[in-house]
């Protein structure tokens, strides 16, 4: 497991940054959320895993307010989330890394990072970024830096659409950690990856956690990626938390086993 002895000394003194209390979703006669607690310490990295179909993105779109929970709160940084906008909890500073990369393919790397970083600045997105790169603004060092800090300061002229998946995940990354994010939420974020560009993700999360200026929070079906990175695992089945712990913890735990249909590798 990728956590230290400091790290554990962090995690317990830590205060959570993020809380579910109560939370259930329905669609139609479908619960697919039930009943959910969680609670994230701040500064750690926090795995949710479980079966297909157990909720875990209905569960992150209801913390990024892409869905309104039917019953329970959502508190951050002791702030309550339920009923604010996407660009609100942004705002706040929670940032969310989509399944499939959420880019400009039209636009360069630069002009990617650099339109986040405009709308951290000015509270708001801006297409205008092309005129703001040729005023030479502070923002396009900022960017640069962005794009160095995700191996991809090389590319930094290419068009963003060329990228191989791999990239295109760090350039969101990056387009993520503009924001400034105290929070980031990453959904799959190794998902179709070649285990080598797997691989370069994970020593890159490390990476950014070792700087303890962040806490993660991530949904992954490669069970390697979780237990190189998670300090900390909630397992969800049928919309409900039914075991969290630490990844030892979580290995072993028969409820697990079970909701994975004998202990699969892979939700």
């Amino acid at each position: 497991m990728l956590a230290t002895d400091g790290q554990n000394s962090r995690m317990s003194a830590a205060n959570p940054v993020l809380e579910v209390r109560g939370v259930s979703k329905r669609f139609g006669g479908l619960k697919a959320l039930n009943d959910v607690n969680l609670s994230v310490q701040e500064g750690t990295i926090h795995a949710i895993i479980g079966p297909n179909g157990a909720g875990k993105s209905t569960l992150l779109n209801v913390l990024i307010g892409l869905l309104e929970a039917d019953e329970g709160t959502v508190t951050y940084a002791g702030e309550p989330l339920r009923g604010l906008s996407p660009h609100a909890i942004i705002q706040k500073g929670i940032a969310r890394v989509f399944q499939t990369p959420q880019i400009f393919p039209g636009m360069t790397l630069l002009e990617n990072v650099a339109i986040a970083a405009l709308a951290k600045r000015d509270g708001q997105f801006s297409l205008r970024v092309l005129e703001t790169l040729k005023r030479g603004n502070s923002i396009v060092e900022a960017a640069a830096e962005l794009l160095d800090r995700v191996g991809l300061l090389g590319h930094i002229e290419q068009d963003a659409g060329s990228l191989s998946r791999g990239d295109k995940r760090r350039l969101e990354l990056a387009v993520c950690l503009a924001a400034k994010p105290r929070l980031l939420l990453l959904d799959e974020p190794t998902a179709g990856m070649s285990r080598a560009d797997t691989n370069r993700t994970i020593e890159l999360l490390a990476a950014l956690a070792a700087k303890g200026d962040m806490t993660m929070v991530i949904i992954e079906h490669d069970m390697h990626v979780v237990f190189t990175l998670a300090e900390r695992i909630s397992v969800l089945a049928q919309g409900h938390v039914i075991v969290e712990g630490e990844p030892d913890m979580v290995r072993g735990d028969e409820r697990v086993k079970v909701a994975y249909l004998g202990g699969a590798q892979h939700a």
